[in-house]
């Protein structure tokens, strides 16, 4: 039974309008008639007046609405997950291929240009990190499967996590190597 659903009933059972129950608990009718056809939920502090007035306690208001909200919850941050994850490839990019021109053309001008989305890709690598560290995944595979919306068995957890150490060397090793070569690619050609 949905969370709407569930408030109806309570409503109902107790014999009052949507009027009369929106006066109880401080908000408009359209707000009980949004909860009901579940177009929205309502804050703690109506879950709190909804409980007392039906004579339940709030998780049996929202029992089987827990799980979806946790999903939307997680859907949504993985979302944001992949924009900050676009936005910072565009700034590692830039980085890497465009330091070098900056700074030779530019001079002092193209040393802040490069020093401010230096600054943005960092900050927004943080918060990347941040994700990461919230859904405790690190290596590649345990990254794919929190973008899908799935989890690795115990045994898969066990090997990602001792992968972990090498996958980050590697990975700032490879991002080193590559931001030399273009360096030198881009130095024989503006030279």
């Amino acid at each position: 039974m949905e969370f709407g659903t569930r408030i109806k009933k309570y409503r109902e059972h107790i014999n009052l309008s949507q009027e009369e129950l929106a006066n109880k608990i401080y908000v408009s009718r359209q707000t009980i008639s949004n909860w009901e056809n579940d177009k929205c939920y309502p804050d703690i502090n109506s879950l709190k007046l909804l409980s007392s007035i039906f004579d339940t306690s709030i998780d049996d208001l929202i029992e089987e609405d827990i799980e979806r909200m946790k999903k939307q919850v997680n859907e949504s941050e993985r979302k944001e997950y992949s924009m900050l994850s676009a936005f910072f490839s565009v700034g590692f990019l830039f980085m890497i291929t465009c330091a070098y021109p900056c700074v030779r053309f530019a001079g002092i001008a193209g040393i802040i240009i490069l020093i401010v989305i230096s600054s943005i890709t960092l900050f927004i690598g943080i918060k990347i990190e941040s994700i990461y560290k919230k859904n405790d995944c690190r290596t590649f595979k345990e990254i794919v499967t929190y973008l899908d919306g799935t989890s690795l068995s115990a045994k898969e957890q066990i090997e990602e996590k001792a992968k972990r150490p090498y996958q980050k060397f590697l990975l700032g090793l490879g991002s080193g190597f590559i931001a030399i070569v273009i360096f030198i690619v881009l130095d024989m050609i503006f030279q």
